[in-house]
């Protein structure tokens, strides 16, 4: 008997898996696929659970790629029924969880067990990767499961990721590619004094204003034929003073650039440190910054597999997808360095959201899209 995508998804969100617990959920879906005759292999890092499962061993390997982890529910007495007591209301399933993305992962293994049941000996593999670390700082998983592939020279051909592409109907986004994204913690360090003897100090916080202002007039560039324009955006500013007398003697900012294929995170470190030298050097105060980078953008180049895709999910929505860049960053990051994919799922209007929800409609025809998807990819 085929897997329900809904009984499956209720399953799936009863685990408070928030990052980085686990909850044992990766337990319970790797209980799901052996069932279905999948090889499980729970692949532990500093705590966080991933899974690898593998039907099949023979070329080529189509693998969907997704999490388990959620984010905190906030605040339960503000959601119409417990976040970990997934129900139906208005039919629409209701949970953390819902979209972003147990329900996504739940309509995948359905869709697995129908095709499965049509197609007993077809020729190739199908695999789930799993992570437990999206949410969260996505150190220890599918970034690492990516390099614990490598090594083991596994193979995979393409890979869909389930996140919830769509911002209104099922059937409205693709995702293709994303534009990459660095942080930049600057410090302007000057020299603390007495605010009634200015001459005596030098103050940092003139010199931070000044860059803050100098970066965000930045034109990085117009966007590009598949990318919209990069931005930079201020986060943070912060100045530890605690008394109104004292000239401070260091200022604090944080930022984040969103940047398309016209930059890279290196050339972009380039150009910033050139205006903080510029600027720190005229006002006589040394600065100190620390990148992290989320991701360099990326673009998987449409091929007959995206087409095919795209075709199946207008077939049974009647809504040709878009093909698009948009939106912050996912974990097709790091699996676009060992395959070409793309991204589809549900609708992400209440991810991340109190209530957070999926129609009930929409998991059975994101199952079909699924199993469609499969039996075409397999001919």
């Amino acid at each position: 008997m085929p897997i329900s995508e809904l009984k499956l998804a209720k399953e799936l969100i009863r685990r408070q898996s928030i990052t980085p617990k686990d909850a044992g959920v990766i337990n319970l879906l790797a209980k799901n696929l052996r069932s279905l005759g999948f090889n499980c292999k729970i692949i532990n890092f500093k705590n966080i659970k991933n899974l690898y499962a593998k039907l099949g061993k023979s070329s080529p390997n189509f693998c969907y790629a997704g999490h388990t982890d959620v984010v905190p529910p906030g605040n339960i007495s503000d959601w119409s029924v417990n976040p970990f007591r997934p129900a139906i209301k208005n039919n629409k399933l209701i949970g953390r969880g819902a979209n972003d993305m147990k329900a996504s992962i739940a309509c995948f293994v359905a869709a697995v067990s129908k095709f499965k049941t049509q197609n007993k000996k077809f020729k190739g593999s199908i695999s789930l990767l799993i992570t437990g670390d999206e949410e969260g700082i996505a150190i220890n998983g599918t970034k690492r499961v990516v390099k614990y592939l490598k090594r083991k020279r596994e193979k995979i051909n393409f890979c869909l990721v389930g996140e919830p592409t769509n911002p209104n109907k099922l059937g409205e986004m693709i995702k293709i590619g994303r534009r990459g994204s660095i942080t930049g913690r600057l410090t302007v360090i000057g020299s603390q004094g007495h605010v009634a003897y200015p001459h005596r100090a030098n103050n940092p916080s003139n010199t931070m204003i000044k860059i803050l202002k100098r970066i965000k007039e930045l034109k990085l560039d117009k966007g590009t034929k598949n990318f919209q324009p990069s931005n930079l955006e201020v986060t943070k500013i912060n100045i530890d003073n605690h008394a109104d007398n004292v000239i401070p003697g260091s200022a604090n900012a944080v930022f984040n650039i969103r940047f398309n294929d016209k930059h890279s995170s290196g050339s972009l470190k380039r150009k910033l440190n050139t205006i903080f030298k510029s600027i720190t050097k005229k006002a006589k105060c040394k600065f100190r910054i620390q990148y992290e980078v989320s991701g360099e953008s990326f673009l998987t180049k449409p091929n007959k597999t995206t087409y095919m895709i795209q075709n199946t999910i207008k077939k049974i929505t009647g809504i040709k997808p878009k093909l698009s860049t948009s939106g912050g960053t996912s974990d097709a990051r790091f699996i676009r360095n060992i395959a070409p994919c793309l991204e589809f799922g549900l609708v992400g209007k209440t991810m991340h959201k109190v209530d957070e929800s999926v129609s009930i409609s929409d998991l059975k025809k994101l199952t079909k899209i699924y199993q469609n998807i499969l039996v075409s990819y397999f001919k």
